[in-house]
């Protein structure tokens, strides 16, 4: 059985680019516009791993982050976030928030396939 990955991104561009990446490594890929959209997509289904973008309308990534971990079934789900945002302190309040991972755009796919097996093996 398939993984299946949630990608978040208000650039349909990139959620492409991931979902291309993603799909080509054999995952079912699940996608969403903003933090508000995956909130949505996610309820009900199981998930193996979710890419988060940082800056995004309605519900922005560290949010959307908080907002998974507070549900019991995403309690131990690796949460990535995918942004053009290096900084230490957005990457201290992505880990507060509880994401698993950081990764700077853009992005190598077989460097995120790298990491996205690592955490999701």
């Amino acid at each position: 059985m398939a993984k299946r990955a949630l990608t978040v991104d208000d650039s349909k561009t990139m959620r492409d680019m991931v979902a291309f990446t993603l799909k080509g490594a054999g995952f079912d890929v699940l996608e969403a516009e903003d933090g508000v959209h995956a909130l949505s997509v996610v309820k009900g289904q199981k998930v193996d791993v979710v890419i988060t973008d940082i800056n995004m309308p309605n519900m922005d990534g560290v949010t959307l982050v908080r907002e998974l971990r507070a549900k019991a079934e995403f309690k131990s789900t690796p949460i990535l976030i995918l942004t053009t945002e290096g900084g230490d302190d957005k990457k201290a309040s992505g880990k507060a928030a509880g994401a698993t991972g950081w990764i700077v755009k853009p992005f190598a796919p077989d460097k995120l396939l790298s990491v996205v097996n690592k955490v999701c093996p």
